[in-house]
């Protein structure tokens, strides 16, 4: 083998253990995500799971639940409309210092 082979070879594994060096990279990534993605499902099932033993046992009551949920989705709507308002002025007083920064 010629020195220029040689050293392409080299130049050749160098790339390749690169490349092999993000993948694995990525990979480990990937796992990562995944795993706190499982730790967050399994925590959220043993809240299901209580919260369908309590209900089971008659400690929670369907009918409360979906009341505090249907006031809940209202003080909810009342807030993003209090918010939307917020951006609206927001944008407003932009709007005017945007009209005296071009008077000045």
């Amino acid at each position: 083998m010629s020195k220029s082979e040689g050293d392409k070879a080299r130049l050749d594994d160098r790339q390749a253990l690169q490349a092999l060096e993000a993948a694995v990279g990525r990979a480990l990534s990937r796992i990562e995500e995944l795993s706190a993605r499982a730790e967050k499902a399994e925590a959220r099932r043993d809240e299901v799971e209580l919260l369908l033993q309590k209900m089971t046992l008659g400690e929670e009551s369907p009918s409360e639940m979906a009341d505090r949920l249907k006031e809940l989705e209202e003080e909810n709507a009342d807030l993003r409309r209090r918010v939307d308002d917020g951006f609206a002025g927001v944008e407003r007083l932009l709007s005017q210092v945007r009209f005296l920064e071009g008077q000045g």
